[in-house]
C-alpha cells in the first residue's frame, strides 16, 4: 500500500506538469515566436486608376496696380484704407500741388495776353493789306511813287510776321499750359480699375519720390493660386485640368478651379514645379492674399493594368515590393510602381500579375521564414 501511494503521488504530480507543458507549448505556438502571424490579404486587380497630384499653394494676385506720384512731392491727403472697394477713375488721394495752381493761373493770363496781341497783329495785317492794295492801284495810275508803294509792301510783310509770331506764342503757351494741367492731374492718385485696396504704404505729410508706391489696388477677378508640386510625382500636368481647392480658412467649403499656367522655370532648391491655378468661381467672401491652400489635380485615367493598395508596399534595401503568398508562405517580390490615385491605389508597372494574392497588413514584420495565418481580405481591396 505504501508503494502504491508513492506511485499515485508521482502520477498526481506528473499529470499537472504535462498539462502545464501542453499549455505552454500551445501558448508558444499561438502567440509566441513560433506562432502564425495574422495577415490580411488582397488580390492584385486589373484596373485603371485616375492619378492625382497634390500641391500646396497660396493666394496671389495676377495683376497688382501700384499707384504713386510721377514727380517728387508731399502727400497731401489719402481717402482710402486697406480693404476698401474702389472704382475705376476714383480719386484715392492727392499730392500737394505747392505753387502749381498759381503757375497754371499765370500761364492762363499769359495766354490771354498773347491772344490779345494776336488779334492786334491780325488787325494790323488787315490794315497793311488794305493800304498795300490802295498804293498798288495808285502806282498803276502813276499817282504815287514806287518808293511809297515799296514801303507799304514792307509794312504788310512786317505785319504778317508779327501775326505769325503771335500765333507761335499762343501755340507755345497752350502747350505749356496743357503740360501744367497734365502735371496737375497727375498729382491725383486715381484707381485704374475696379478692385480693392491691397496696401496703403504712406500717410499724409510723407515726402514721396517719383514712382514710389503709395497704394496697391487689386482686381478681385485676378486672384489665383500659386501652387508647388513635387517634381518627382507622375507627369501629366497640363493647362485646363480640373483642380480641387481647399482653403485653410474654409476646409468645409472646397472650391474648384483649373490649371491656368505651368511656369517654364521650376524651383531648383525645393525641386518643385510652379503652377498657377485659376478659380472657376471666386470664393465669397474673398480670401486674403497669401492664404495657404491645398490643391489636388485629377489626371486622366491610366491604362488597364495591375493595381494594388499603397498599404501593401514594403521596402527592402531601398527597393519597393510586396509580400506575395506562394504555397502558403510569404515571398518578397520587388515591383516597379507607377501612378497613385486619391484612394491610395497604386499602379504596378512590373513585378505582379492580376489575380496574385498579396499581403496588405500583418500584425508583425514578415520574413521569408514567417508562418502566416490569413484573417480575411483587406478592406482596402478594390471592390470590397
Amino acid at each position: 500500500m505504501k508503494r502504491l501511494s508513492i506511485t499515485g503521488r508521482r502520477l498526481l504530480l506528473t499529470i499537472p506538469a504535462l498539462i502545464l507543458l501542453g499549455l505552454f507549448l500551445s501558448v508558444i505556438l499561438q502567440s509566441g515566436p513560433l506562432a502564425r502571424i495574422p495577415v490580411t490579404t488582397a488580390h492584385v486587380q486589373e484596373a485603371s486608376i485616375h492619378p492625382v497630384r497634390f500641391g500646396i499653394g497660396s493666394i496671389e494676385a495676377r495683376q497688382v496696380h501700384r499707384i504713386g506720384p510721377t514727380l517728387t512731392g508731399r502727400l497731401l491727403r489719402l481717402d482710402v484704407e486697406t480693404g476698401d472697394t474702389v472704382r475705376a477713375g476714383q480719386i484715392l488721394g492727392e499730392i500737394d500741388p505747392v505753387d502749381l495752381d498759381d503757375r497754371i493761373r499765370a500761364q492762363m493770363a499769359m495766354l490771354t495776353r498773347a491772344r490779345i496781341r494776336s488779334q492786334e497783329a491780325r488787325l494790323r495785317q488787315d490794315r497793311a493789306q488794305v493800304q498795300l492794295q490802295r498804293y498798288d492801284t495808285l502806282l498803276k495810275a502813276s499817282a504815287t511813287s514806287e518808293e511809297s508803294a515799296s514801303d507799304k509792301r514792307h509794312e504788310a510783310k512786317l505785319a504778317h510776321s508779327f501775326l505769325q509770331a503771335a500765333a507761335q506764342d499762343i501755340e507755345q503757351l497752350q502747350a505749356e499750359l496743357a503740360a501744367l494741367k497734365t502735371q496737375r492731374r497727375n498729382l491725383a492718385l486715381v484707381s485704374p480699375i475696379d478692385g480693392f485696396v491691397l496696401t496703403r504704404e504712406a500717410d499724409p505729410g510723407t515726402t514721396l519720390m517719383a514712382g514710389q508706391t503709395v497704394i496697391q489696388v487689386v482686381a478681385p477677378d485676378t486672384l489665383w493660386l500659386n501652387v508647388r508640386f513635387d517634381q518627382a510625382g507622375p507627369a501629366g500636368l497640363t493647362e485646363g485640368l480640373t483642380t480641387h481647392i481647399v482653403l485653410r480658412s474654409r476646409r468645409l467649403q472646397p472650391a474648384s478651379g483649373r490649371i491656368a499656367r505651368i511656369e517654364p522655370v521650376a524651383d531648383a532648391v525645393t525641386e518643385e514645379l510652379l503652377v498657377k491655378v485659376a478659380f472657376d468661381a471666386l470664393p465669397a467672401p474673398l480670401p486674403a492674399l497669401g492664404e495657404l491652400a491645398e490643391a489636388t489635380v485629377k489626371l486622366p485615367a491610366t491604362r488597364q493594368g495591375p493595381v494594388i493598395s499603397n498599404a501593401a508596399i514594403r521596402h527592402q534595401d531601398g527597393q519597393p515590393g510586396v509580400w506575395r503568398i506562394q504555397d502558403g508562405r510569404p515571398v518578397f517580390t520587388p515591383i516597379r510602381i507607377g501612378a497613385t490615385d486619391a484612394q491610395g491605389m497604386v499602379q504596378v508597372m512590373e513585378g505582379l500579375q492580376a489575380g496574385e494574392l498579396i499581403i496588405v497588413h500583418s500584425d508583425s514584420p514578415l520574413t521569408a521564414r514567417s508562418r502566416i495565418r490569413s484573417t480575411g481580405p483587406a478592406r482596402t481591396e478594390p471592390g470590397t
